[in-house]
């Protein structure tokens, strides 16, 4: 193995990481934001308010985009057990 192939290895491996948590965290972060506002806007000083919204927002992501992630980490895995013999050289 050189350095390049270990480098880009894990270069992709990072890659479909962001792109598997992306979305729960973009949702996390938008429902988090919108709390905020609304506590702002209210003078609702809580801060334990904004972790069910959060829970919502990251499961309804989770449940919309869980066909997509699947199909990325399956394509991942499917590509390193296939080129298995060529890394193992």
């Amino acid at each position: 193995m050189t350095p390049e192939f270990v480098t880009s290895f894990f270069m992709e491996a990072i890659r479909v990481a962001v792109l598997i948590s992306g979305p729960a965290l973009i949702f996390g972060l938008v429902a988090g934001v919108m709390v905020s506002i609304f506590q702002a806007a209210t003078q609702i000083n809580e801060a334990t308010l904004v972790f069910i919204p959060k829970m919502i927002a990251v499961g309804l992501a989770m449940l919309i985009f869980f066909p997509w992630m699947l199909e990325i980490l399956m394509d991942f895995t499917r590509n390193i057990l296939i080129n298995l013999p060529d890394y193992i050289r």
